[in-house]
């Protein structure tokens, strides 16, 4: 029965945080062109993440090698994404803009690496009550809608057709599942997994957001899309900031 409720929670929840997805494919929502604000959104959402939601809980949890294990993740998403531009450039034999499709390939590594933990969180709650489990799945939903968003449209920027950016997101979303069901099976392991991936995965996030995203939106454009912006990427960590205070 517990395990029932674990799996179907961690389902439930991702399918709540497609429905932002679905909608904009539904509404024929020209994306391409909403991309620019949306990155916005997205990049504050993952600012957000880290410094509200990944890197203070890991810090709570084992607060002597939190830094070293964020500055670990920046690392490792440093050398994915140079793996990445010399396998673009390797096969391509020739220095296109790589910028977009490396980043849209690190968000993916980013959402599985992040949507596990959420897994991983969902199963440990559910373990401890019935009420600790509903409440962690409903914060969960919360702050994963607005990034979501954001992490579709870096996909569609990255070049991704609509059909396969969704199904990517829904790919990244079996991680969640993955991370749950292993932390029921493997109950004692989970804090020392949790405590090496919280950091990790918020030192990824700074990485991409910081090195990828915002450099992105500093082409030249007129002011009322400049403010729109800077208004996205605001709202996009304001959003996390207040859900993690009123969570």
């Amino acid at each position: 029965m517990l395990f029932l409720q674990i799996v179907g929670s961690t389902i439930l929840v991702g399918l709540i945080s497609l429905t932002g997805v679905l909608f904009l494919v539904r509404k024929k929502i020209d994306i391409q062109k909403a991309t620019v604000y949306f990155i916005s959104l997205a990049s504050g959402s993952l600012l957000g993440t880290a410094f509200f939601h990944l890197i203070p809980e890991a810090l709570e949890k084992s607060p002597s090698n939190t830094f070293l294990l964020v500055g670990l993740g920046v690392f490792i998403f440093f050398v994915l994404e140079k793996l990445l531009i010399w396998r673009h450039c390797h096969l391509h034999q020739h220095h296109e803009n790589y910028a977009r499709p490396t980043a849209a390939r690190l968000i993916i590594l980013g959402n599985a690496a992040h949507n596990f933990l959420d897994g991983l969180i969902i199963a440990a709650s559910f373990s401890a009550s019935p009420a600790a489990g509903v409440a962690a799945a409903a914060a969960i939903v919360l702050h994963e809608i607005p990034q979501e968003l954001g992490d579709f449209a870096i996909l569609i920027h990255g070049g991704f057709p609509v059909p396969r950016a969704v199904a990517f997101n829904v790919m990244t979303g079996v991680f969640a599942v993955i991370g749950a069901t292993a932390t029921y099976f493997f109950v004692d392991l989970a804090p020392r997994l949790e405590n090496v991936l919280l950091p990790v995965t918020g030192g990824g996030f700074l990485y991409i957001a910081l090195a990828d995203l915002i450099p992105q939106l500093h082409e030249p454009m007129p002011i009322g899309q400049t403010l729109a912006q800077i208004a996205l990427l605001l709202g996009g960590f304001g959003s996390i900031v207040l859900l993690k205070h009123h969570g």
